[in-house]
């Protein structure tokens, strides 16, 4: 069962229900009973945190919240895993503060598939670290690349390190000395091609983009952002006369894929890695179609065992922590 939160999305607890119903995964909704009247499993949870609102301090301040009612009940094996689009500060407090890092887990990171037509690229992180050290970033390689395999098929993910240079030595020094040690396990137990730059990203160089959280939360929105222009901008100029309207009947099946494509709709969402159980991220404005692929996501990651194989990952990469901490990531850790 999927612990969907009601609360949060940008169209409504009633859209969130609808992507329930859409995902045709078994589900339960905790939101306001009374605007989900007509949905079989709910759990009365009015209350929500707002984006505004310090995290972890919500988090614990508020334990009735619907996103904090969701991620225990994963906690407490009554739900396989928990489904938000609500803010990503408030999924991530919850899940570190309710299911614990997986063991030996320095921090958890937000991975989220970018919009690339025809190239499946996954980043992370995406937000949930500012600042991180070199074994960061060698964690978030291996919890991204057991997750394409896993929900995704990919076999031997391609990893690649978001650096200003394909150069080993280029980048900031926590860039350069992550390098190294992707480099040494290389062939090994992960499948690191070095180096990837900017422009590489959406060129389908890697299935498996690392790097920090404030540049991947950058990257993401401008990718996103960039996507929606083009978009757009291919759309004026089809309407732009009655020839190019023409000529627009004639690719408006090519363009609709396209565009469903860079919908960030069709991903499902982020979702969070290093945590002892399963919690996808959708995006604030997502559609109910949004919202049921998020679900699919989630399911697919318990189908596929995604948190015992990415465990094995980092055991058989060693880039393992010897003496984890199972509280809120501190910025002095």
């Amino acid at each position: 069962m999927i612990a969907l939160d009601a609360n949060g999305a940008d169209h409504g607890p009633a859209t969130v229900a609808e992507g329930g119903r859409l995902s045709a995964s078994e589900v339960t909704l905790f939101g306001p009973a009374a605007a989900l009247a007509d949905f079989e499993r709910v759990v009365d949870a009015p209350v929500s945190i707002g984006n505004d609102e310090e995290p972890v301090l919500a988090v614990r301040s508020k334990p009735d919240a619907s996103i904090v009612q969701a991620v225990r009940a994963v906690a407490a094996g009554e739900a396989d895993a928990a489904v938000s689009a609500g803010p990503t500060g408030a999924a991530l407090a919850a899940a570190v503060l309710h299911l614990r890092r997986l063991r030996g887990v320095h921090r958890p990171g937000i991975a989220v598939m970018l919009p690339v037509p025809g190239s499946p690229t996954l980043m992370v992180d995406v937000g949930a670290n500012v600042e991180v050290r070199p074994e960061h970033l060698v964690q978030f390689a291996y919890m991204g690349s057991a997750f394409m395999e896993a929900v995704h098929g990919v076999e031997r993910p391609r990893v690649g390190l978001l650096s200003i240079g394909e150069e080993a030595k280029k980048g900031t020094p926590d860039v350069v000395a992550a390098h190294e040690r992707l480099a040494a396990a290389q062939g090994s137990s992960i499948n690191f091609i070095g180096n990837v730059e900017g422009t590489d990203v959406t060129a389908g160089v890697a299935d498996v983009v690392v790097t920090d959280g404030f540049t991947g939360n950058v990257a993401l929105k401008l990718m996103e952002g960039t996507a929606k222009t083009v978009v757009g901008a291919v759309r004026d100029a089809v309407r732009s006369s009655p020839v190019s309207m023409l000529g627009g009947l004639l690719i408006r099946g090519a363009v609709g894929g396209l565009r469903r494509e860079l919908d960030p709709n069709t991903t499902g969402g982020a979702i969070l890695l290093g945590v002892r159980g399963i919690v996808v991220i959708a995006h604030g404005g997502s559609t109910a179609k949004g919202i049921a692929n998020a679900v699919r996501v989630a399911q697919r990651a318990v189908d596929e065992r995604m948190i015992e194989r990415t465990a094995a990952a980092l055991e058989v990469g060693g880039a393992l922590r010897s003496a984890p901490t199972a509280t809120v990531a501190s910025s002095d850790e």
